[in-house]
């Protein structure tokens, strides 16, 4: 799990993002910013591609640890979403998710991030191996 005082320490420029997006007026909450909702099924979209590197079988989200937002973002900001592994198991795959923003001033912030647990099924929903 990478800690929130290293990732301000990386290159930016080596990192590519799972997805990248734009958020619109639409995904506005009642105070103006972007609704946690809409960024947290981002969040998991992010962790489903990475997380889709290590089985060709169906996957399934299981579980997301706390989520904490550290900034609100805008409409407008283009946002980040890193995804990396962090253990594959038997029927699973865990995956930390960082979210960015790009706020209007060009600065990097870091919005929030998300450790994700998904599971390999079959066609009738049960576990099966990853690989």
């Amino acid at each position: 799990m990478t800690d929130s005082s290293n990732l301000n320490s990386l290159d930016q420029s080596r990192r590519e993002p799972a997805i990248r997006v734009v958020l619109l007026p639409r995904d506005t909450n009642g105070n103006g910013t972007i609704f946690g909702g809409v960024i947290l099924s981002y969040i998991d979209l992010a962790g489903s591609v990475e997380a889709g590197k290590h089985t060709k079988n169906r996957l399934v989200t299981v579980a997301m640890k706390e989520v904490v937002f550290h900034q609100p973002v805008l409409v407008g900001e283009v946002v980040s979403f890193y995804a990396s592994t962090v253990r594959v198991g038997n029927t699973s795959v865990t995956v930390q998710v960082e979210v960015e923003s790009k706020n209007r001033k060009g600065e990097i912030v870091q919005v929030t991030q998300a450790e994700l647990t998904f599971v390999s099924v079959n066609q009738e929903g049960r576990p099966v191996p990853v690989r």
